[in-house]
C-alpha cells in the first residue's frame, strides 16, 4: 500500500505518571534547588576540598577557589591538583556591590546571596530533611506499587550492546521514541534513573550525614566508611555536581523531545502519543 494512502495516525493521551510520582518530582525540584544554592553558601565558608583526616588551613587541598593578590588588584584562581585557572569574576573573586570581593562562588549562585554561613546552614538542613522524607515516601511507593520493577527495570533485550548502542546513536541525533514505543521509558532513561535513585542520591545523603557531628555520635562507623569527614565533604560536593549534570541533561532532553508534552505529563499525568489504527506505531 502507498504510504500516502495509509490511515492517519491518531493522537492518544496515555497515563504516564501517577500523582505520587508527580508530587515527589516537583518537591524534589524545590528541595534540590534550595539545597544547591544553600550548599554553595556553606562551601564558601571554606572553598577548598580535601581527602582523609585533613581540612585545616595549612593542609594542602586538591581543589580550591582562592583570591590571590595581583599587583593592586585581586584575582580569582581555581586550582585542581597542580593545575590553576584564572576564574576572576566567577570563582574565587566576584563582584559584590560593584567591588571585586573574595568568595568561592558568586553571589547569584548562593542562598542567601550575601555571606552568611548560619543562614545557609538553616536553609540547607531544613530542605535536606524535607528531601529525605520525600525520598523515603517515593521509595516506599516505588516498591509497594511496583513502580521500580514495572517502569525502571530494564529487560535483558534492552541491556544488549546492540540495543544500547542504537539508543545512544538515536539520542545523539535527537531521535526519540514515537508511537507505542513512547509509552515507556527507554533503556538509557531506565539505567540513568536507577543510577540516580539507588547510587547518587543515597551517597549524597550518607555523606551529608557523615559531616554532622551529632549524627557521628549515633553512627560513628560512617566516618570510617568514607575515610573521614573531609573525604565525605568532598564526595558530597562531587555527588551534588553529578546530580547537577544529570539535571542539565534531563532538562535538555525534555526541551528537545517536546517541552509541552513532557511538562503536561509531569503536571497532569497525561502524555500524548500518535498511533496508527490497530496500534501500529506512526512511522
Amino acid at each position: 500500500m502507498d504510504a500516502s494512502a495509509q490511515p492517519a495516525a491518531t493522537r492518544t493521551l496515555i497515563r504516564r505518571h501517577s500523582l505520587t510520582i508527580r508530587l515527589s518530582h516537583w518537591l524534589n525540584v524545590l528541595c534540590m534547588t534550595v539545597l544547591l544554592f544553600s550548599g554553595l553558601q556553606i562551601f564558601n565558608a571554606h572553598p577548598s576540598l580535601y581527602w582523609g583526616q585533613y581540612g585545616a588551613d595549612e593542609d594542602l587541598s586538591f581543589i580550591a577557589m582562592q583570591a590571590v593578590e595581583d599587583g593592586d588588584t585581586v584575582k580569582g584562581v581555581t586550582r585542581i591538583g597542580s593545575l590553576s585557572f584564572d576564574t576572576t569574576g566567577v570563582l574565587g573573586v566576584s563582584a559584590v556591590d560593584g567591588e571585586q570581593t573574595a568568595r568561592g562562588f558568586p553571589a547569584w549562585a548562593t542562598l542567601p546571596s550575601y555571606q552568611d554561613l548560619a543562614t545557609g546552614r538553616r536553609w540547607h538542613f531544613f530542605f535536606a530533611w524535607l528531601f529525605v522524607i520525600n525520598g523515603l515516601i517515593y521509595m516506599a511507593y516505588g516498591f509497594v506499587a511496583r513502580h521500580f520493577r514495572r517502569d525502571l527495570l530494564p529487560t535483558k533485550n534492552e541491556l544488549t550492546p546492540s540495543h544500547l548502542g542504537h539508543e545512544i546513536a538515536d539520542h545523539a541525533r535527537l531521535r526519540f521514541p514515537k508511537g507505542e514505543q513512547a509509552r515507556h521509558y527507554n533503556a538509557l532513561q531506565k539505567l540513568t534513573y536507577l543510577l540516580v535513585i539507588f547510587v547518587l542520591l543515597p551517597l549524597m545523603i550518607a555523606t551529608g550525614l557523615t559531616m554532622s557531628p551529632g549524627f557521628n555520635a549515633f553512627a560513628p562507623w560512617l566516618l570510617d566508611v568514607f575515610g573521614g569527614r573531609q573525604s565525605a565533604r568532598t564526595l558530597h560536593f562531587i555527588t551534588a555536581f553529578s546530580l547537577v549534570a544529570f539535571v542539565i541533561v534531563h532538562v535538555a532532553m525534555v526541551l528537545a523531545s517536546g517541552v509541552f508534552n513532557n511538562m503536561r505529563s509531569m503536571i497532569t499525568g497525561r502524555y500524548a502519543i500518535h498511533v496508527q489504527p490497530q496500534g501500529e506505531p506512526k512511522p
